[in-house]
């Protein structure tokens, strides 16, 4: 995946290009700012991660906030650079890698972090065009996608610095057109969100496309016999009892883009309201969410729900990104009945980035057109994506100074950067996309994958166990 870069006598000459970060620097691929140092980190994680709703850490932008925005969204770009787009392959859905080279693979260096478990997502017909699939006959799987991981924070020094042993939940975005056809279509349904006690007002509603995404399972998928949210919920009580007692506090973060976001918010909610992340009355796990780009999730009842069980969510949004505002510009959606953000927004806005090109944006109205077609646009995937919102969390407030985050990276999966730097749209791919070249017959080839990477279906115990563990879960449809 390596990208032939301009030599430095062709590049301009200007402080706004300064040498590009190494691989593996301070830590990531990207990052040449110095992370938080023990004493700074440790000493103030709780309320970088929302103790006191970030107050006073927006305006001026925090410097630890920043950093660790940047470290989240970073995890949750492994779940795009890691998935497997390509139709003709086998595994076209799934995780390009094992949980144990995935961070390796994408080029994530000295996270700290372990990846333990792998989610997997299937739905129902109302939203199926949300599952990716190969064109093959020999698939890996025709009615599951690779949705996301789980990890927890192993290493001792990463431990000390950030105060705490986090356990960190990623739930992979939106990757493909019809994704996004499907998803545009609104529709909230009721959902029974509450633990048995009396309360007064109407059942909270969420969007009916998540609901399905995160609770559907298929008794024909050997991946899918457990939903989405039985595999999450599986692997946190996992951690949790084996961690509770090592002598260090627990975090528990959730972080997702776009589609990703959502399913965050209602597995947050999940786990707080079935009271999972309690360990007695005295000790109760902090939950954050920290949502990039993401869609409204839920109506005024379920904001509120999530907001009384102490559940943390900053949303960072992109002024021009039409999708944090999906149905929420409607006039019967001032109503309580109708979608509602919950949390405390962030916004940035591109246009302040000197590095990307608005001639290739488009406006509001071109890109709600758009929403009710076919066909892609890129101008409209430039303001929602995912590393245009993390090179805008590095220059806000700092814009008149050269990036700390390496600007290439924006043109991962876009093209959003001036065509002065320099840098080709979408470079991020395998070499020659995946085939390989066979002296012998002369020939290019689809190898197949290392069998390590092949993806792996739960044993059946886990499915067991797993299954009788949603019992105590209290998110559902109310209809079902």
């Amino acid at each position: 995946m390596a990208l032939q870069l301009p030599s430095e006598n062709s590049r301009p000459s200007s402080s706004l290009h300064p040498p590009l970060t190494p691989l593996g620097l301070q830590g990531t691929h990207n990052r040449s700012f110095p992370r938080p140092t023990l004493s700074q980190l440790a000493e103030t994680w709780r309320e970088v991660q929302g103790a006191d709703d970030w107050k006073g850490m927006l305006e001026p932008l925090n410097d630890h906030l920043r950093a660790e925005l940047i470290r989240y969204g970073e995890f949750a770009q492994v779940s795009y650079d890691s998935f497997d787009y390509d139709k003709h392959s086998k595994f076209c859905g799934s995780c390009r890698y094992s949980p144990d080279s995935l961070f390796k693979n994408v080029n994530l260096h000295h996270t700290g972090y372990t990846v333990t478990w792998y989610i997997y997502a299937t739905t129902n017909e109302r939203v199926w065009s949300l599952i990716k699939r190969t064109e093959r006959e020999d698939a890996w799987s025709k009615r599951s996608n690779w949705m996301g991981y789980v990890a927890v924070c192993t290493d001792e020094k990463e431990i000390k610095r950030l105060g705490r042993r986090d356990i960190l939940v990623v739930w992979r975005g939106t990757v493909t057109d019809r994704e996004w056809a499907s998803k545009l279509t609104s529709q909230l349904v009721e959902c029974s969100c509450v633990d048995g006690s009396d309360h007064s007002e109407s059942t909270p509603k969420v969007e009916a496309g998540l609901l399905d995404l995160y609770t559907s399972a298929d008794a024909g998928s050997k991946f899918n016999k457990i939903s989405a949210r039985e595999y999450a919920v599986k692997e946190i009580v996992r951690l949790i009892e084996e961690y509770k007692d090592d002598g260090h506090e627990l975090s528990i973060t959730i972080c997702g883009h776009s589609l990703g976001s959502g399913l965050g918010i209602l597995f947050a909610c999940d786990v707080a309201n079935s009271k999972l992340n309690q360990i007695n009355q005295e000790r109760t796990i902090p939950i954050t969410v920290f949502s990039f780009g993401g869609p409204p999730v839920g109506d005024g009842v379920f904001k509120r729900r999530v907001e009384d069980l102490g559940i943390k969510v900053l949303r960072v949004v992109n002024k021009r990104d039409a999708v944090p505002s999906l149905h929420t510009w409607r006039f019967v959606d001032i109503l309580n009945s109708g979608h509602q953000h919950l949390g405390v927004q962030f916004e940035v806005d591109d246009t302040n980035s000197e590095h990307l090109d608005q001639l290739k944006a488009t406006t509001r109205q071109e890109t709600l057109r758009y929403e009710i077609g076919e066909k892609h646009t890129s101008a409209f995937y430039n303001h929602h994506n995912l590393e245009v919102y993390l090179h805008l969390i590095d220059g806000y407030g700092r814009y008149d100074k050269p990036p700390t985050r390496d600007p290439v990276l924006v043109n991962k999966h876009c093209g959003f950067l001036k065509n002065s730097e320099y840098v080709p749209e979408c470079w991020w791919q395998p070499k020659n996309k995946g085939l390989k070249y066979s002296k012998d017959a002369n020939r290019y080839f689809q190898p197949e994958r290392a069998v390590k990477d092949h993806p792996v279906p739960p044993k059946q115990e886990v499915v067991d166990a797993s299954k009788a563990l949603s019992k105590s879960l209290s998110l559902h449809n109310s209809k079902s």
